[in-house]
């Protein structure tokens, strides 16, 4: 799995990491059961902080992507493809929205009359 980042960007580098591994889950590069790479060897190929990587996982797991196991990583759940999908979609709306300058508010709503429909 390639993760990459761009330190020029706005977008925190954790994130940037973290958007990278639900990209290759959608693409179908890493699945249920598999391992991420052990932070350590992460932070030190993309010459970034160990706590950034850790911060990237952690985010993962609270997402339910990824489970953190001592002595194991962090391990692909079985939901996480499901999972990964949705929150990459939801990361691009609120992006669009950001760039026409429609709130959270007006997101919902409009979120909301969709899924009533």
């Amino acid at each position: 799995m390639l993760i990459t980042i761009d330190p020029t960007s706005r977008e925190p580098l954790f994130e940037q990491v973290a958007a990278a591994v639900r990209g290759a889950l959608a693409r179908g590069d890493i699945g249920a059961g598999e391992r991420l790479p052990p932070a350590r060897e992460l932070a030190a190929s993309l010459e970034i902080n160990l706590h950034t990587v850790l911060r990237a996982y952690q985010v993962l797991r609270d997402e339910g992507i990824v489970e953190l196991r001592r002595g194991r990583g962090a391990v692909v759940t079985a939901a996480a493809p499901d999972r990964g999908e949705l929150v990459d979609a939801v990361d691009r709306l609120v992006e669009v929205a950001r760039r026409l300058g429609v709130g959270p508010e007006l997101l919902l709503t409009e979120v909301s009359e969709r899924w009533n429909r």
